[in-house]
């Protein structure tokens, strides 16, 4: 049996800033955020013959989450991240994503809150 190859793609710290939260104040500014990718595929092919078509196109994913983002309107991250992941499996090549986004300073005396969700096709 032929296992299937998983090679993960890392985009770090994408800083955004969107309308997120539950209290008013925070429904009238923007907060910042910070996004993590891993975006599981097989790169065999990319490796192989060193062309951009055949693999994820890392600039393209954070052109549409930094769209997502900025457009977005969500009382909790949790949502956000949903749609994240969602948004990155949209890829054809994209098999699995492991989405983090911390929002810093939103807890007194933390550096920040965060979450991690995992989804795959």
């Amino acid at each position: 049996m032929k296992k299937n190859k998983v090679d993960t793609i890392i985009i770090e710290e994408i800083e955004l800033f969107c309308i997120v939260g539950v209290n008013q104040w925070e429904r009238e500014t923007p907060q910042r955020i910070l996004v993590d990718l891993l975006l599981e595929t097989d790169l065999s092919s990319s490796i192989k013959t060193d062309k951009i078509a055949n693999t994820v196109n890392y600039r393209d994913i954070v052109k549409k989450v930094s769209r997502l983002v900025k457009n977005s309107n969500y009382k909790l991250i949790e949502s956000l991240a949903g749609k994240l992941a969602d948004e990155c499996l949209g890829e054809p090549l994209v098999t699995g994503v492991t989405v983090t986004l911390k929002k810093p300073g939103a807890v007194r005396f933390s550096k920040s809150v965060g979450v991690k969700i995992h989804r795959e096709k």
